[in-house]
């Protein structure tokens, strides 16, 4: 019997110490799936937070650097992670849409910036891309006043040159007009004068002196 006795005593002993073993590998098991006091699915989600919030860091950086002057300050929207800290989920850039008042030129420029800076992430969004078809719907209509304007500078340019052209063809005539009366007023060379007055003589003669000779008229020079 104290033998017996004896062996279920060490039996039990024996028993007791395995099931401390086991309750400490459950434990340490247990703890192994924890890190920082997260188990595995709050560590996977703390990865995707991390990862969501470097993603709209650098989308909305890009709007922001691309659209220079045009482009407002970064807006974020957070979440708080399993670990107790915050976490961007979303963000934006308010950007400049007005066109330039009076300056077409101007306004295509502006939008040219406004659009790039919409494309600018990797991965434009939905709003992004709806923003750069506003921004070329605005430059479209202002390249189309830009050439209105032009199209009207270059027709007032040509009417004073028109005008001028018609000028300078009266003031042409009237010079000539000009220079044909004063040469009618003016003498007639020497040898003209001498040659009209021999005609006139002829003339006075009659038709019999001037047909005799041998049909020369005497011109005296």
């Amino acid at each position: 019997m104290p033998a017996e006795t004896g062996s279920q005593a060490v039996r039990a002993a024996d028993e007791n110490e395995a099931a401390g073993a086991s309750r400490k590998s459950v434990e340490a098991d247990a703890t192994d799936k924890k890190v920082g006091g997260l188990d595995e699915a709050e560590l996977k989600e703390l990865t995707e937070l991390k990862a969501r919030d470097r993603e709209v860091r650098a989308h909305e950086a890009a709007h922001q650097a691309v659209g220079g002057q045009y482009a407002g300050a970064i807006s974020l929207s957070y979440q708080r992670g399993p670990d107790g800290a915050q976490y961007a989920v979303g963000g934006e850039v308010s950007i400049d849409m007005s066109p330039v008042n009076g300056d077409p030129q101007a306004t295509i420029e502006k939008m040219r910036v406004v659009r790039s800076a919409a494309m600018a992430p990797a991965e434009p969004s939905g709003q992004d891309r709806a923003v750069a078809a506003q921004a070329m719907q605005a430059m479209l209509q202002a390249q189309s006043e830009l050439a209105l304007e032009q199209k009207s500078t270059d027709s007032n340019a040509d009417k004073p040159a028109a005008a001028a052209s018609e000028s300078d063809a009266a003031s042409s005539v009237a010079e000539q007009g000009e220079r044909s009366q004063s040469g009618a007023d003016q003498p007639l060379p020497r040898s003209a004068q001498q040659a009209r007055n021999s005609y006139q003589n002829i003339a006075a003669l009659g038709p019999e002196s001037a047909s005799s000779g041998d049909g020369f008229l005497p011109i005296s020079v």
